[in-house]
């Protein structure tokens, strides 16, 4: 059976065909030459590579509004300009998502609108360019039995790819079982999670990440991916739900920098690791 290090290995073993992107939408292609209109080519290994940027953020303004809140970054606004840009970046397809931190908090029913709006207006756009994009659903976390509904509607109906999750729920740790539902229905459907940190409000509390650097997002953000992806594996959520796909932003944290530090935590601490995994942590 794969381990999760040889899961890695093989992943970036398939970059001679596919390559992933950062969310670096707003930044210009340095290798571009100015006023160039021809889509720029990435080439691995001599071969021309389809990229695709799986943490391709966009707002919706009709959802933003139902929040009570304003677009705040025009240029995640879908228009012509958007894909004129993945051009000069070299980005064939974009895997376009909704950050859940501006409405993640509200009431169950308000929640569900601004879900189904977001998914349909994601669709309506991969439908009409196809070619260039295609979308990973919203869906409201908070409340599980919901977020598994709306997962299967976005799939089954909507022709969604996957879905955006954030890498906890006002508090509640992914690997929390009354999730379940919401990780069955992942599995069963075969899609992609892309897991995208909400920051680590708590440790911003005590002051640590104050200063230069915007710690808050340069830190904290892989670092809650980290907490994350950890809590899945050591809780025992991906040894019950073995056929998950998951992919965790950022890099995945820091989680790649550590799997014999998780081993080793597991052989010599053994009290430490209290649930009983099918396979080493890394």
């Amino acid at each position: 059976m794969t381990t999760r290090r040889e899961l890695l290995g093989q992943a970036a073993g398939a970059l001679a065909g596919i390559a992933f992107t950062g969310c670096g939408l707003t930044r210009g292609a340095a290798a571009q030459t100015p006023g160039q209109a021809r889509r720029r080519e990435v080439v691995v290994a001599g071969k021309r590579v389809t990229t695709v940027d799986i943490h391709a953020h966009c707002h919706i303004p009709d959802a933003l509004e139902l929040a009570g809140q304003k677009v705040r970054f025009p240029k995640l606004v879908i228009t012509p300009e958007r894909i004129k840009v993945m051009d000069e970046q070299g980005i064939d397809i974009e895997a376009l998502s909704i950050n859940p931190n501006f409405w993640d908090k509200a009431e169950r029913d308000l929640q569900a609108q601004i879900v189904k709006l977001q998914n349909e207006k994601v669709a309506e756009i991969c439908g009409k360019t196809p070619d260039r994009f295609v979308g990973l659903a919203s869906v409201a976390l908070a409340y599980p039995d919901l977020a598994a509904e709306q997962l299967q509607d976005a799939v089954k109906r909507l022709g969604m790819r996957g879905a955006l999750i954030g890498g906890s729920v006002n508090g509640t740790e992914l690997s929390d079982p009354k999730l379940n539902p919401f990780w069955a229905n992942a599995e069963e459907l075969g899609i992609v999670i892309f897991i995208h940190p909400q920051g680590t409000p708590e440790l911003e509390a005590s002051g640590r990440l104050k200063g230069g650097g915007g710690l808050e997002n340069v830190i904290g953000n892989p670092l809650e991916t980290t907490i994350a992806l950890s809590h899945l594996i050591f809780e025992g959520t991906l040894d019950r739900f073995p056929g998950l796909k998951i992919c965790g932003a950022h890099a995945g944290g820091y989680l790649p920098s550590y799997p014999d530090r998780m081993d080793a935590m597991c052989a010599n601490r053994p009290d430490q690791c209290t649930v009983a995994l099918k396979k080493k942590p890394s």
